[in-house]
């Protein structure tokens, strides 16, 4: 029987840099993987939606070109080519990620994952074959899957785990159940391609989970690119209607009913965990997420969680972050993160970047503070590429003058929040901040305007 000083269940982001900081710092190390390595987010997540996005951009941006004086014909998307390339991408990160274990001497052992005992992890492998090994530490990061919730008729619908896996042709028509990020950027993604899109989102706005104005900018410009939006939409049932799928809901108390050839239901994402513990390993549970304390330790010893699995924010770098601090928490060492900074991106058209508190956020926690603001109509490169209503937001506390949170909604914006995330780090002032000479023409200018308009409200 093998032995390791760690094992790591799951390949994904947190996963797999978990087990390169371990090799790092000297621990014998292996990983358990049950499918590719990269995990949901390099291979049905938010690579292969990104890779997805760059080709609906490029099309639609050639499909538009007259426009700007560029004449095009006989412009096609080629649905098969595109989630081809799609999985090109993903194979080569994936392969990359197995090439580092390799050079790391981190054993990558194939299979399913069964925690009979502390210290003791069973691996399953595709034929059924089942070896164990023992190690001193295991780190659980086994993700999340798509929810289902019980909407009758909801199977369906795709999640968005199957319909990654990609299709044979355009449909000419699609219902997104889920105003969130994963709806939206599917959204975007057919709407670039001529698909009629609907979304149906139950909050009273698409996005309900960011700042206000975000969501009702962003229904505003799907709108104009074709996209009919409900919201306040409760889903009722979803059933088979000749060649396409309806769905029934109820929108401002009245039955309402669009059908399409496919249904997203993209709800969001629960914690993956199922069929991890032998029968006699209890672990204390969160509802359905690992319960962990501020050192990622679970309710067994040496058994850590990290990652969707466990945290409330699943993103991808959360995970990562967590997986390394984890790491160098348990070999002794001091991780310098700030967990409590944490940027989030919705790669729609434009796009959205967030970070910290926003204007309603501080105000329930009892924080006086001011927002300055700029709508970026001036701004040189935004009218250039003109992908609607852009703007930049500033969130800071009143009487320290101290940035809280920032909303940015604009091309490029999630290249520009990993800098405002750095200000809210080191807790800087929105003066400070100011401070710095941004480059002209270029959109990150509108940042120093709307900094502006903070500081003078500060006084």
């Amino acid at each position: 029987m093998s032995h390791y000083q760690l094992i790591v269940i799951g390949a994904g982001p947190g996963g797999y840099e978990a087990a390169l900081r371990a090799a790092k710092l000297g621990l014998k190390t292996a990983v358990v993987e049950k499918r590719e390595a990269g995990g949901t987010c390099l291979n049905r997540g938010c690579i292969p939606t990104k890779t997805l996005l760059h080709s609906s951009q490029v099309y639609h941006d050639a499909k538009c070109g007259a426009r700007i004086g560029v004449h095009t014909a006989d412009i096609t998307a080629n649905i098969e080519e595109i989630f081809a390339y799609k999985r090109e991408v993903s194979q080569k990160l994936s392969g990359g990620i197995e090439s580092l274990f390799k050079s790391a001497k981190i054993d990558l052992l194939r299979g399913t994952a069964l925690i009979t005992a502390p210290g003791v992890v069973r691996v399953t492998d595709a034929m059924g074959n089942a070896s164990d090994y023992t190690c001193d530490d295991i780190i659980i990061a086994t993700g999340s899957v798509p929810a289902r919730p019980p909407i009758p008729g909801l199977e369906l619908a795709m999640t968005s785990d199957e319909l990654l896996e990609g299709c044979d042709h355009l449909y000419r028509s699609i219902v997104i159940i889920g105003g969130g990020v994963i709806g939206i950027e599917f959204a975007t993604f057919y709407a670039d391609l001529g698909c009629e899109v609907t979304v149906i989102e139950g909050m009273d706005r698409l996005l309900p989970n960011m700042d206000k104005e975000l969501g009702q900018n962003l229904a505003l410009i799907l709108k104009k690119q074709g996209v009919k939006v409900f919201t306040n939409a409760m889903v009722q049932r979803v059933e088979q209607a000749s060649e396409d799928i309806a769905v029934h809901f109820t929108c401002k108390e009245k039955e309402e009913c669009v059908a399409g050839e496919a249904v997203l239901c993209a709800i969001g994402r629960r914690p993956y965990c199922d069929g991890l513990f032998a029968d006699g390993v209890s672990i204390e549970m969160n509802r359905r997420s690992i319960a962990v304390n501020e050192r990622y330790e679970t309710s067994i010893p040496h058994i850590y969680a990290i990652g969707d699995v466990s945290s409330k924010i699943q993103l991808a770098h959360v995970a990562t972050a967590q997986g390394i601090a984890c790491v160098e928490l348990l070999c002794g060492k001091e991780n310098h993160t700030a967990m409590s900074v944490v940027p989030s991106c919705i790669y729609c058209r434009p796009e959205i970047a967030v970070v910290g508190m926003t204007e309603a956020e501080a105000k329930d926690a009892g924080i006086a503070v001011k927002v300055g603001k700029h709508v970026m109509f001036d701004n040189a490169k935004t009218v250039i590429s003109d992908p609607g209503r852009c703007f930049m937001k500033f969130v800071a506390n009143a009487e320290t003058h101290e940035l809280l949170g920032a909303q940015l909604m604009c091309e490029h914006s999630s290249d520009m929040i990993g800098g405002v995330s750095q200000a809210l780090a080191n807790h800087m002032s929105a003066e400070s901040f100011q401070l710095a000479m941004r480059p002209h023409p270029s959109f990150e200018e509108a940042m120093t305007a709307a900094l502006e308009d903070l500081c003078e409200k500060l006084g």
